[in-house]
């Protein structure tokens, strides 16, 4: 099971000088991911129990379209163990004028992570 969503890094997401976005951003959006696959597999919100592995590998900045994937990819009891990815597919171009924007022929991978979430046997609501 997988779950997409695409954001734009605002103005307001912006932490460094240069317009760059901290990378926990990513993670708050791998949250969300893994919020809405907890709903659709358990029918319940579950809990983010602790990442095994992220990895920074782009910089995101403000103006920035970013996709975040999550797919689980075992599940447990309770558990369900998850792997991440975020890729910049739009970028800004404030070279050619302050409202242009390219399409990235080949997105780039920002982030990847893979962490578990657990819901309760008392909260499972859907039937596997």
């Amino acid at each position: 099971m997988k779950s997409l969503i695409r954001i734009r890094m605002g103005a307001e997401d912006a932490h460094y000088g240069g317009n760059l976005v901290d990378g926990a951003h990513m993670l708050h959006l791998f949250g969300d991911v893994a919020t809405e696959l907890l709903i659709r597999y358990d029918g319940d919100e579950g809990l983010f129990c602790a990442y095994d592995n992220v990895e920074f590998l782009a910089p995101v900045f403000a103006g920035d379209y970013i996709e975040a994937e999550g797919e689980i990819v075992h599940v447990g009891n309770t558990s369900r163990k998850m792997v991440f990815e975020a890729r910049k597919v739009i970028v800004p171009r404030p070279d050619i004028n302050e409202s242009a924007c390219d399409v990235l022929e080949e997105p780039v991978v920002v982030c990847r992570a893979s962490g578990t979430c657990v819901v309760p046997k008392d909260k499972q609501r859907v039937a596997h």
